[in-house]
């Protein structure tokens, strides 16, 4: 497994190669504060985003390489970059419960109870700028505090491709085997997907193929939906 088969190393070609076309498109239907937008991005802005996520994961939280972090988020534009940023820093991706061990952060946008010592609070609002509610002590607010780390990311270590990448419903795939080989066209893949690694492999697959997703958040009118897809130039489902 040669390190240019890693998530970053994907990232890395993808803004190398088509910096500004969008990668992905997010349309969120849910109730709640994030009703109504459209958030759309870039290879370019969502590696902006990943290199100050690791940056905070690396920095002021610690994780490198052998760690896990528990991604305790929805299919949503944020977990995209927080699953890279903890690629990039060579750590493996958690989604649900880790009966292997505690984890060496939390990045959820729902804290409760005992909160672990590295918790990072995310708000899915695309203009929040502090949670809506306070965050347990000690916690990091994501949307007050990311914007002050680097937008360049360099680890301390290069990410070993033979180390776990993602562990999700019983299974381990190791960072180097997560970026699948390219087959076909590239295709503008839409999804409605509420199962947050499925979500990732469809993001993972899409962009290998040097395509782009459509995540719908929520459930619109289905005459809405087909208007929606027929506009974003919908070729695939997930």
């Amino acid at each position: 497994m040669a390190p240019d088969t890693t998530p970053a190393a994907l990232l890395a070609r993808m803004v190398a190669a088509d910096p500004g076309r969008p990668r992905v498109t997010v349309y969120d239907d849910t109730d709640g504060p994030a009703r109504g937008e459209r958030v759309e991005l870039s290879a370019r802005v969502v590696a902006n985003w990943v290199a100050k996520a690791a940056n905070l994961l690396q920095d002021e939280l610690d994780v490198g390489p052998g760690d896990t972090v528990r991604l305790d988020l929805p299919p949503h534009w944020r977990t995209l970059y927080w699953a890279f940023a903890v690629w990039s820093v060579g750590a493996c991706v958690v989604v649900g419960e880790d009966p292997a061990g505690d984890p060496a952060a939390v990045v959820t946008d729902a804290p409760g109870g005992d909160a672990p010592g590295r918790l990072v609070v995310v708000t899915l609002a695309a203009l929040a700028r502090s949670a809506p509610e306070p965050v347990p002590a000690g916690a990091v607010d994501e949307a007050r505090e990311l914007a002050t780390h680097g937008d360049v990311f360099v680890p301390w270590e290069d990410p070993d491709p033979a180390a776990a990448g993602l562990r999700t419903d019983g299974a381990e795939v190791a960072l180097g085997e997560l970026v699948p080989g390219a087959s076909g066209p590239a295709e503008r893949v839409h999804t409605s997907t509420t199962d947050t690694g499925a979500f990732l492999r469809t993001a993972l697959a899409a962009w290998a193929g040097d395509g782009s997703v459509v995540l719908t958040r929520g459930t619109p009118d289905p005459q809405v939906l087909r208007q929606r897809l027929a506009s974003e130039g919908v070729t695939a489902t997930a």
